[in-house]
């Protein structure tokens, strides 16, 4: 099997999503994962921001309910990231495939653009969980990186 067979059979999926996702109960989330992860989880690698929100939540969704691969990434470090996406790894870390801390030396809008794009850069698409329309949102963002790309996309709003 060479290694375009390999990236053949495993397809690399990028989650973008929003931070803010105290409106809906988890219960709704996990319902979402279900439809929209679930079949891509087999026989998929997943590049996931180390942030709260969608990417906590899918973290613990994939790491419990399915044997796909993960890739955690980070701006800069992982002990830079919000408390409760630190307790979502920790609690998977044994999940988790990589840890990928691209060290950035500001963590501001520019250095969570480079991590996003990092992500789409390495897969062969996107699932985003936007929760507004507004297109300068990070994860609107990362869904026209993708656009532009010329990958897949799949748009989950939340």
């Amino acid at each position: 099997m060479t290694t375009y067979d390999t990236e053949w059979i495993m397809r690399t999926v990028a989650i973008t999503g929003t931070r803010e996702t105290s409106h809906k109960p988890f219960t709704e989330y996990v319902d979402l994962f279900e439809q929209y992860l679930g079949p891509f989880a087999q026989a998929a690698h997943f590049y996931i921001g180390g942030a709260v929100g969608i990417d906590s939540l899918a973290l613990l969704w994939l790491a419990g309910q399915t044997s796909a691969s993960i890739t955690i990434v980070a701006p800069g470090t992982m002990s830079q990231q919000p408390v409760e996406a630190r307790e979502a790894v920790a609690r998977t870390r044994d999940r988790i495939t990589e840890i990928v801390e691209l060290a950035a030396a500001e963590l501001r809008s520019p250095a969570y653009h480079a991590r996003n794009r990092w992500m789409v850069d390495r897969a062969s698409m996107t699932i985003g969980f936007p929760h507004a329309t507004e297109p300068s949102t990070g994860t609107w963002q990362t869904i026209n990186y993708t656009a532009e790309q010329g990958k897949p996309r799949l748009i989950v709003p939340v």
